[in-house]
């Protein structure tokens, strides 16, 4: 037990640190509240009032999926950057694979309009 004193100190102390801001913003942070600082934010677009449990349309779905499938595809460069000496010719053309499915799959969603915002 005595190693894993330190690890739940630095816990507690971790977890007070965060109650005790959010805490103390809510007693020394300004209370001068107007309507431009209630309303929502979207994007910098006024946003449009809608029914409760109203629908959201799919391009903020697919743009938050684009994101998330580009951004792990990258993250796989990181590996074969670490190794490129290790690998030789296989790690290269297998990179070269790699590279040329996410921009076939960057074409697709180019030419599809998914990058557009109108």
């Amino acid at each position: 037990m005595e190693l894993y004193t330190p690890v739940l100190v630095l816990a507690a102390l971790a977890a007070l640190f965060a109650v005790g801001s959010v805490a103390m913003s809510a007693f020394v942070g300004p209370a001068r509240y107007n309507r431009a600082k209630l309303d929502s934010y979207e994007c910098g677009i006024e946003p449009t009032p809608q029914a409760i449990g109203g629908r959201f349309p799919v391009k903020y779905y697919i743009t938050a999926m684009l994101f998330i499938v580009f951004d792990i595809e990258i993250i796989f460069l990181y590996p074969w950057a670490v190794h490129f000496d290790a690998m030789g010719w296989f790690g290269l053309i297998e990179m070269v694979v790699f590279i040329a499915t996410v921009f076939v799959a960057y074409a697709y969603v180019w030419r599809r309009g998914g990058l557009d915002w109108d």
